[in-house]
């Protein structure tokens, strides 16, 4: 695992953001756009995942939170590994309210992957965040929602899908929004007209406006 890359606040340090890259990206990719978003009083942590063999492309390595073994919403996916992803990010929040930052200023939030995985790791983690950021992604181990679920009902989520996604397709950013509203209390999705597997200003607009209302000053 290397070092994530971490953009330090420039005013007194209140609030963290830990943002998960998607496959095959590292926490450089993030860094500079989140730089810009991110208030003064915001520290950044861009985690980098280990290299694994991934299944859905031909087990070739690369930097992966968990394994992908299908594209097939209801196929198999990597239990332990999507566990154990979640335990890490788990450590990074609590490295952070060791720090002296409380749960309650912390946003946790990624992109495809790494937007699973904050997902995820939101629902299993006890203490209340301050919010989650899931852009173009989708809740892994959905079969087990809301069994699954020991924390964060009511922490505010932010999900962001374009309507011309290839990879992970927009029904199923719109399956994953219309399950978590089940059972989460404050949650928004937002469509991006035209937007395939990317982000664009407009949605790091929303990202931003998101991040000042959680974790205001």
């Amino acid at each position: 695992m290397s070092k994530p890359v971490i953009i330090a606040a420039t005013t007194r340090h209140t609030a963290t953001l830990i943002f998960l890259h998607g496959l095959g990206d590292t926490g450089q990719g993030w860094a500079t756009s989140l730089g810009a978003i991110r208030s003064p009083h915001v520290k950044v942590i861009c985690p980098t995942a280990n290299t694994l063999p991934v299944t859905l492309n031909m087990g070739f390595r690369m930097p992966a939170w968990f394994d992908l073994k299908t594209l097939d919403a209801t196929g198999p996916e990597d239990e332990e590994g999507i566990k154990q992803a979640a335990k890490l990010i788990h450590s990074y929040i609590a490295d952070e309210v060791k720090a002296g930052i409380p749960s309650n200023r912390i946003v946790i939030g990624g992109f495809s992957q790494g937007g699973a995985l904050a997902l995820y790791s939101a629902i299993t983690y006890p203490e209340t965040l301050a919010g989650v950021i899931a852009l173009s992604a989708w809740l892994p181990l959905h079969q087990k929602f809301p069994g699954n679920v020991v924390g964060n009902k009511n922490t505010p989520i932010l999900q962001c899908h374009g309507d011309c996604d290839p990879l992970v397709p927009y029904k199923w950013g719109q399956m994953t929004s219309s399950l978590l509203k089940q059972h989460m209390t404050n949650t928004e999705f937002k469509t991006y007209s035209g937007m395939m597997h990317t982000s664009s200003d407009e949605e790091m607009r929303d990202m931003k406006t998101f991040i000042e209302k959680v974790v205001k000053v």
